[in-house]
């Protein structure tokens, strides 16, 4: 697959790019290398290869979902200036 000039346009177009006339060549040649690449990457033999959702290994750790702790709302706020129902009240910044 190659790129041509008014496909390079478009894309400026769509991306909201201004392109003068005089860059579209040189984008032209990037992109075409760009594709170029991609198409390498479609020969590599990745049978049996598990896909990956990171480059480093992630093993998650799982836990059951309890409540571990809690009732502590009251010695959370009780430093706070003004409260509500064991809630901050903090003043009004939208209108």
């Amino acid at each position: 697959m190659s790129v041509d000039a008014t496909t390079v346009r478009r894309i400026a177009h769509l991306a909201r790019i201004a392109v003068s006339d005089e860059e579209v060549a040189p984008l032209q040649g990037e992109l075409n290398a760009i594709l170029a690449f991609v198409e390498q990457l479609s020969e590599v033999d990745v049978e049996g290869v598990e896909p990956m959702t990171s480059v480093t290994p992630m093993a998650m750790k799982k836990r059951t979902d309890v409540v571990t702790d809690g009732g502590h709302a009251r010695d959370i706020v009780f430093n706070a200036p003004e409260t509500e129902d064991h809630y901050f009240l903090v003043p009004k910044v939208v209108e």
